[in-house]
């Protein structure tokens, strides 16, 4: 998990050649850019919490497993949602890959609220 820091690292220099015009891209595009760069930086970072705060509940099989991975899968679907359902040239409005921000959404839920549960009951 960690790693994936590095990667969001570079997304992050790759992201301020988009900005400066250097790469051609539709206003819709700079926009998911920046916004799939922005949740991948923000979800890793909850996932590295969660999973520490994970060893703290009683959650054992699925639950615990939905705990410990739904917002790292989560972090790498919702991002992945942004820059596949905009990638292309001149493009204006996502495509259906747009439903892997929508699963990514469904992932963070099931993972938060499995955890703040778990922790509750602990």
């Amino acid at each position: 998990m960690l790693l994936t820091i590095v990667t969001i690292e570079f997304g992050g220099w790759f992201l301020t050649k988009i900005v400066r015009g250097q790469v051609p891209m539709t206003e819709f595009q700079r926009n998911f850019a920046r916004a799939g760069h922005a949740h991948a930086g923000v979800l890793v970072t909850l996932a590295l919490v969660c999973l520490v705060l994970a060893d703290a509940t009683q959650l054992t099989g699925a639950l615990g497993w939905v705990a410990r991975l739904g917002v790292p899968v989560a972090a790498v679907l919702m991002s992945l949602g942004f820059f596949v359902s905009s990638a292309g040239r001149d493009v204006h409005r996502p495509n259906g890959l747009i439903a892997l921000l929508w699963l990514g959404a469904l992932s963070l839920a099931a993972g938060v609220v499995t955890l703040g549960i778990g922790l509750l009951v602990a």
